[in-house]
């Protein structure tokens, strides 16, 4: 019986589910041959273990820490079985990711006291980033959320007409401005008129150029500066874009972008078409920065808030 009953809608969960197949499948796949023919965990299983968590994505050193907290039950209980294995994995999996700040959200909320709530939103082209930002503009407008769009990425025309298809398709107003204008000068523009239309929300699209941090990383404080002449606290959150298909990839843009500005969230998208599930947990835990949405399917309402229960209860089904 599941431990974490009803979080989620039984929609919601069947979409969960659903998008995380590929990874659950492949990862019990491995799991079930690291244990064959054994009846306790032992010394051989764990070495298998510890494959089979690296090469699903989890990464190194949170696959290390797994381990560890596994070997110590092990001494602790004297005796585990393999069958136990399931259970035990999904306990210290979820108790790893509460340590990260991770995953209790149920629904797509904004604080109360923010208003309007400024969330800038980074990362490479190609990760479905403007699709992440479509979404989330959808999702906040369904809750009665008013919310205006910024296409601050200038450096590509499909960016800018992207997002104004996506805010055609939510009907949801947006700044742009022409292709190769300053960035900056748009953001501010947007929560100028975010804060004259009395916004609950403004979202802001930026350039996701890794070639050169140095740029990026100036482009972005000033962007953040901008903002702030209007709004002194803003943004209130930078949500990192990552594509989760590209496995250990994401962890790498994950690397360059926290050391290019300060990023306060993520969001791992593209996981139903991949076996790499398993880097959510990963990144979460080495980068102690709070997994706040996954991307689970291609349709408007498969953007979810990532929920921690719900995830390790959907993985180890």
């Amino acid at each position: 019986m599941s431990l974490f009953k009803k979080i989620f809608s039984k929609e919601k969960k069947e979409t969960l589910d659903k998008g995380l197949e590929k990874s659950k499948s492949s990862f019990f796949s491995k799991l079930s041959k690291a244990v064959a023919g054994k009846a306790k965990v032992d010394d051989d299983v764990l070495d298998n273990l510890e494959e089979v968590l690296v090469s699903s994505d989890v990464g190194v050193e949170t696959t290390l820490k797994i381990i560890d907290r596994i070997e110590e039950r092990v001494s602790r209980d004297k005796y585990l079985g393999t069958e136990e294995l399931n259970q035990i994995l999904r306990e210290e999996i979820a108790g790893l990711l509460s340590e990260t700040n991770t995953g209790d959200e149920t629904d797509f909320t904004i604080p109360a006291n923010k208003k309007p709530y400024v969330l800038m939103v980074v990362g490479v082209n190609g990760v479905g980033k403007t699709t992440t930002i479509g979404k989330l503009a959808s999702q906040f407008k369904k809750k009665g959320l008013k919310v205006v769009l910024g296409a601050a990425d200038t450096f590509r025309a499909a960016a800018i007409d992207q997002l104004q298809v996506w805010a055609d398709r939510t009907d949801v107003p947006i700044v742009r401005q022409d292709m190769g204008s300053d960035p900056a000068s748009v953001a501010f523009d947007t929560v100028k008129s975010g804060v004259n239309q009395d916004a609950d929300v403004i979202i802001i699209d930026t350039a996701g150029r890794l070639h050169n941090k140095v740029n990026l990383m100036n482009e972005l404080t000033k962007i953040k500066r901008v903002m702030q002449k209007v709004i002194p606290d803003a943004p209130h959150d930078v949500l990192l874009v990552l594509d989760g298909s590209t496995g250990q990839n994401a962890f790498e843009q994950a690397k360059q972008f926290t050391k290019a500005t300060e990023v306060t969230s993520l969001a791992v998208t593209k996981l139903d078409g991949t076996a790499k599930g398993g880097v959510v947990i990963g990144i979460s835990d080495q980068f102690q920065i709070p997994v706040k949405y996954i991307g689970v399917g291609e349709g408007i309402d498969d953007l979810q808030v990532f929920n921690k229960h719900e995830f390790v209860d959907s993985f180890f089904k």
